[in-house]
């Protein structure tokens, strides 16, 4: 049965070009849906610029023009990156439109009507000598729970502490470099603890979440009464103004989501379609693409708004985590903030398509980018492994075409095509780093094929003629069928291989059944191996456009202006590249000194331990214990442990349910007074502080360490 699917990303900010972390989201939403719609399902992408608030205004302000004009080329800007990076919409709007203002105006006065708003005075900062309120992001300071210095003004990135900007510690205007003052205004909230008990049952039952955010959201917020969250700004803002509130306006996480929907209406409009059936319609999915750090409102306020408003639920919150690279965060410096458009002028877009999505799973890990890695995977999987298939063998059946029967090929058609339900589960469960890992395990027999049937060595004896192609001819039927597969990631080259072979990929089903009698057009170039200076080459270029930036940022809000990533934006910035020195990640000693390294052991003494992946399916505390936590582990095939933890102080239960750790499980049982522990999980740390250790994704339970 086919379905109806609406699905989104978080709207980028209009206040900055694209770039690379962005990219991580809308690529695996655009794999998503292309896959759906591969399938067969009336799937539709919606997006828009999410253009309020207060940096826009500063920008615009800073760069002498309308805050419309600015985000109208901004928006221009966007839509490019996105079309050259084979990111396709169904629609793609602003939050400043007509359709935005008056879907705003309905659910306002529906949570009006039950009652969940009320107005009070809040005490702000204001900053004199900019002469405006500081929205979150233009003042920083410390975390008022942790202690953790320059921290923005709404949550911390060292605890996740959520606050507000008048609680940091020696709070700094970024604007001007100014203290700031206390100033009071009336603000209007949202009483979101009367929705507590939807938002508990909604978050916790059904698939709508990830496990692990569910419990998140259990252990961080819905534990406590829920509080209100402060939807108005006064003037001057850049926005909607509240129409029954004078002076005030829509803070931009009121309306940005509502942009969802407004998009939608856009395409409504366009298509003749009606918005009820993919908003207010029971046969309906809406699937949300998000990253981590915007969770707190997409999966309470987000929810909260539609239920009292009457549109539908999510069917589901897919999460992703940060894009990293080395391990650090984007420097401008060291060339590592690469937008959209510098990888595009150096690189081919598939390349990065087809990295994330051997990256992406289904859970809530963050990405990781090296330059080896990005060269090795490429050019093994995409060029020697994909591509070499049609490239050796299309050009000795281009005026032969292919066979009129399907040749016998040992059953390797048949065998890749009932690997296709296995390869479509991976995909609908976002799971794109297992898709690719089968895709690649049916190149490599393919190849194997090719190898063993030697069709170059053919064409020298014109008495192999018939077999020759034959080989072709299942060759090439080989790789339509893994491009199908990978058409979701690699759209450029399904449109190539439909080319190639006169048979256009548009059905999962072509995987199916293989193509015979039809003539093959002549080979051109597919993709070209990656070369390492073209990434070098790239992160200089960006290195040249950050001191460009530098130099023309002549005020302090002029920097911010040009920086602030803003808005409904869901990516960590990006980490460095490979910095040349060995010191490059200013690693200490002290945990080192702290316990030094233990007396050699040879490698059977090592052999002895047998590390394992495991998963965490239970986990609670040990009341009589002061540091325990009791953990139930699976190692997958029906095989579980029980053990007991010390790291009480560190984690809490529901923290750990469904994380990957390493046990140690061949250690002998040890009775204690709470149980039976039957193995250790490993943690680094030391004295006061314990790590748990997380394989990289695509570990299994079961798998051993070697």
């Amino acid at each position: 049965m086919f379905r109806r699917l609406l699905v989104t990303s978080a709207l980028p900010y209009a206040n900055g070009p694209i770039h690379i972390g962005h990219l991580v989201e809308y690529i695996q939403t655009d794999v998503w849906v292309r896959f759906q719609k591969l399938r067969g399902n009336d799937c539709r992408y919606m997006c828009a610029d999410d253009t309020h608030g207060t940096a826009i205004m500063i920008r615009a302000r800073q760069e002498g023009r309308r805050e419309e004009d600015l985000i109208a080329d901004m928006q221009a800007a966007h839509e490019r990156d996105f079309a050259d990076f084979d990111v396709e919409f169904d629609n793609y709007g602003s939050t400043h439109s007509d359709e935005n203002r008056q879907l705003c105006g309905e659910f306002w006065a529906a949570i009006r009507q039950a009652g969940l708003v009320k107005e009070q005075a809040v005490e702000q900062l204001y900053d004199p000598q900019a002469g405006t309120f500081l929205a979150d992001r233009f003042v920083r300071g410390g975390c008022p729970k942790c202690g953790a210095k320059d921290q923005p003004g709404d949550n911390c990135s060292a605890c996740g502490h959520h606050y507000t900007p008048i609680d940091l510690v020696d709070p700094v205007s970024t604007l001007s470099g100014a203290k700031p003052e206390v100033r009071s205004a009336a603000h209007l909230f949202i009483e979101l603890e009367q929705l507590h008990g939807f938002l508990a049952e909604w978050t916790q039952s059904g698939d709508h979440l990830q496990p692990e955010i569910a419990n998140y959201l259990q252990g961080h917020f819905l534990g406590e009464p829920l509080r209100d969250w402060d939807v108005s700004r006064p003037a001057p803002y850049f926005g909607f103004e509240i129409p029954d509130s004078p002076g005030n306006y829509w803070y931009v996480w009121f309306d940005a989501p509502i942009g969802y929907i407004a998009s939608t209406q856009q395409w409504c409009r366009r298509t003749g379609a009606a918005l009820a059936d993919w908003w207010k319609s029971a046969d309906c999915e809406v699937h949300h693409f998000i990253g981590k750090d915007i969770t707190y409102f997409h999966t309470l306020f987000w929810p909260g708004m539609l239920k009292t408003a009457g549109f539908s639920l999510p069917t589901k919150v897919h999460i992703h985590g940060f894009l990293t690279v080395g391990g650090e965060k984007m420097s401008k410096t060291k060339g590592t903030f690469i937008r959209a458009r510098t990888y595009l002028d150096r690189l081919d877009p598939s390349y990065l398509r087809y990295f994330y999505a051997t990256k992406l799973t289904s859970r809530v890990d963050d990405l990781d980018l090296s330059i080896d890695e990005f060269v090795a995977k490429v050019n093994a999987d995409l060029v020697n492994k994909l591509v070499n298939l049609a490239s050796r063998t299309a050009k000795f059946v281009e005026k032969t075409g292919l066979s009129a029967r399907y040749p016998d090929d040992g059953g390797l058609f048949a065998a890749a095509a009932a690997a296709g339900d296995e390869i479509a589960a991976a995909y609908e469960a976002c799971d794109y780093n297992k898709a690719m890992r089968l895709v690649m395990a049916l190149a490599d027999r393919a190849n194997a094929y090719v190898e063993e049937n030697k069709p170059w060595e053919l064409r020298k004896d014109s008495s192999q003629a018939a077999r020759l192609q034959d080989v072709c001819t299942a060759a090439l039927n080989l790789f339509r069928q893994l491009a199908v597969y990978l058409a979701p990631v690699l759209p450029k080259l399904a449109r190539q291989t439909g080319a190639l072979l006169n048979d256009p990929i548009t059905r999962w089903e072509q995987s199916q059944a293989p193509l015979a009698g039809t003539p093959v057009a002549r080979f051109t170039h597919m993709l070209k191996r990656v070369e390492e200076k073209d990434l070098y080459a790239m992160i200089e270029d960006s290195k040249q456009e950050a001191a460009a930036a530098n130099a023309a940022a002549s005020t302090p809000a002029a920097a911010v202006a040009q920086a602030s990533p803003g808005g409904a934006s869901s990516v960590q910035p990006v980490a460095a590249a490979q910095a040349a020195p060995e010191d490059r990640w200013n690693d200490g000693g002290d945990a080192l000194a702290a316990e030094p390294l233990a007396p050699e052991c040879t490698i059977d003494d090592f052999a002895k331990v047998d590390l394992r992946v495991a998963r965490v399916v239970a986990a609670e505390e040990v009341p009589e214990a002061r540091k325990l936590l009791k953990l139930k582990l699976s190692l997958g095939g029906g095989v579980y442990k029980q053990v007991f933890a010390g790291i009480k102080a560190h984690y809490e239960p529901q923290q750990l349910v469904g994380r990957l750790v390493v046990c140690v499980a061949n250690l002998a049982p040890r009775t204690m007074k709470f149980g039976v522990s039957e193995g250790m999980v490993v943690a680094a740390g030391g004295g006061n502080e314990a790590f748990l250790l997380t394989p990289d994704a695509g570990a299994q339970p079961g798998h051993r360490l070697h």
